[in-house]
């Protein structure tokens, strides 16, 4: 594990490194990974833009900013995951 002072978040990738490891033992080696790539950004995408839309409060142009992503794109995805409002 890294150094961190005390109150210091764990870093993101901490977290789903475990959930990996998490995920790998539970397939136990009865059936090997498949679209693992697609799976995970679909699992991570949605919370993602969910939770940036809560925190700015339902200003999409805020949370574009936030995600470093055009206003276009946000509403694109918004869409695909039933997040539009």
């Amino acid at each position: 594990m890294t150094d961190r002072r005390p109150n210091q978040p764990i870093p993101l990738s901490h977290h789903v490194s475990d959930s990996l490891d998490e995920y790998f033992r539970a397939l136990n080696g009865c059936q090997p990974p498949s679209d693992l790539y697609r799976m995970v950004l679909e699992q991570v995408e949605k919370p993602l833009l969910s939770s940036v839309l809560e925190y700015s409060a339902g200003n999409q142009s805020r949370a574009a900013e936030v995600l470093g992503i055009n206003r276009g794109t946000l509403r694109k995805k918004l869409k695909q995951y039933a997040l539009d409002r």
